[in-house]
């Protein structure tokens, strides 16, 4: 049988002007750092430099949460919510209309392929404004009481790996709820928030409601620790999670915590294998398995195990692994050389320890930072692999014989983010998400977002959910019954 071969598609770089350099966003302007500290930008594809992004120091977040408390207090707090809505209605137009632009710079920024960012990121981010226009007039109807009121200034530190579609999840619901934000970008994908902030010029908002403060951790630090700083939201590492919640401990700064996971995606003798398959390999492959709900466990029914671990090994031989930019690409660069450290130490630690590693057969690019599709098999919940969130394209399989002992597997881990199970059986879908341990359950399906519905999880993956009406009300405070 022949091999369908793909002719190379690129993307044209063309649709977007990359700046050789970049300033922070503060009160409606851009404005070099205060002590002139700067930071470079990698396209994890290639190593090329992409631009230098000023490094945000203790003045300027001074300045910008300052700006966004006279913003606040002044123009966005009493403006009414039908007004605010205009606002975010023209944001999430904006998005649209620019759409290829910010999927183009996401990809060479991220590493994640362009069909991702394309048909996810950036449409995803675009709903999310859309759907909490519609709310921004409605607060009375939250459940918080007639008058509930925002907090204030939100502080929202966002992660790599869904750097515009985390900013979305974060401002959106801020802005509806009449909060104003001071964002902090991750290191090392900062250029997506810096575009967001030249949209939100075309658009017209405000000064101040706004401010984009770039960096590193010191400057995340400097955020959250700054005392006009009302509400926290922060995705990103566990560890860095419960280092925040001890910071915030006592204040009277509300915080959630969007952290770490290591679902289960659980396969019944009864699913549809194929189905199930695809569902697998978007639940780990997908951005590289650089997602904190990644289904980077899988456990299978004993009698079917063998099957579909040969399938899922010959569909993982099809996946197209390289350039970014490429319309045919499926696994795309991992975001940077730490990261691929990380990758690297953990999966080996698994190999050590006695499990099977298998790779996908694929031809690496020279440059860049790059790690094939992997999957391990003999795996035993004491594994490394079983345990730790690796954060990469690496699945971990164990097996398993009862319902039972399939939530007793899927519960054994300090995680508590999502879940998957497939199965033809409605009555176990049912049993299965009332028994398991995590804040999303996904049936027959796996990494499904929509902006109405709430997303967060139990344990060590945090508190506080995002989306839907959950995620609108961790941006109020309760008014009078």
């Amino acid at each position: 049988m022949s091999i369908f071969e793909y002719a190379p598609a690129p993307e044209s770089r063309a649709v977007v002007d990359v700046a050789s350099s970049y300033g922070l966003f503060i009160d409606g302007e851009f404005a070099d750092a205060a002590e002139g500290a700067v930071l470079k930008t990698v396209n994890p594809a290639t190593e090329e430099v992409l631009a230098e992004v000023a490094v945000g120091g203790e003045a300027d977040v001074d300045r910008a949460v300052r700006a966004a408390r006279r913003a606040q207090e002044k123009v966005w707090g009493p403006m009414p919510g039908s007004e605010r809505a205009k606002y975010l209605f023209r944001i999430a137009r904006l998005l649209a209309e620019r759409s290829r632009e910010f999927a183009v710079l996401e990809t060479l920024d991220n590493g994640k392929p362009i069909r991702e960012s394309r048909d996810v990121d950036v449409p995803t981010a675009a709903a999310h404004f859309f759907y909490y226009a519609g709310w921004a007039d409605k607060l009375e109807h939250a459940g918080l009481g007639r008058d509930p009121r925002p907090h204030g200034v939100a502080a929202q530190v966002i992660p790599w790996n869904f750097p515009l579609l985390m900013l979305a999840w974060k401002v959106a619901p801020a802005l509806a709820a009449g909060n104003t934000v001071v964002l902090k970008p991750a290191e090392t994908t900062p250029l997506t928030a810096l575009l967001f902030a030249d949209l939100l010029r075309q658009a017209e908002l405000p000064p101040g409601v706004v401010n984009i403060v770039t960096g590193a951790r010191e400057t995340g630090s400097l955020l959250v620790n700054h005392p006009g700083i009302d509400k926290i939201a922060f995705t990103g590492s566990t560890p860095v999670g419960k280092r925040i919640a001890r910071e915030v401990a006592g204040s009277r700064t509300s915080l959630t915590l969007e952290l770490g996971g290591k679902a289960a995606n659980i396969v019944f003798d009864d699913a549809p294998v194929d189905q199930a398959v695809e569902g697998i390999v978007n639940g780990i492959f997908f951005n590289q398995g650089q997602v904190c709900c990644a289904g980077s466990r899988l456990l299978v029914q004993e009698s079917v195990a063998e099957e579909v671990v040969e399938r899922l090994k010959a569909r993982l031989s099809t996946l197209r692994v390289g350039d970014p930019m490429d319309k045919n690409t499926d696994v795309g660069a991992v975001n940077s050389a730490q990261q691929l450290e990380r990758i690297t130490r953990i999966t080996d630690t698994g190999a050590v320890e006695g499990a099977t590693r298998w790779s996908a057969p694929c031809e690496l690019p020279e440059r860049g930072y790059w790690f094939a599709p992997t999957v391990f098999t003999d795996v035993s919940t004491a594994h490394t692999i079983a345990r730790e969130e690796i954060f990469g394209p690496v699945l971990s399989v164990l097996t398993f014989r009862t319902p039972a002992e399939a939530v007793a597997k899927a519960n054994n881990t300090p995680y508590g983010l999502s879940a998957g199970i497939w199965t033809e059986k409605g009555s176990r879908i049912l049993w299965m998400a009332d028994q398991l341990r995590a804040g999303v359950v996904w049936a027959n399906t796996f990494n499904r977002f929509d902006p109405t519905s709430p997303f967060g999880g139990y344990k060590e993956s945090g508190y506080g959910r995002e989306g839907g009406r959950h995620g609108l009300a961790a941006y109020l405070q309760e008014g009078a019954l």
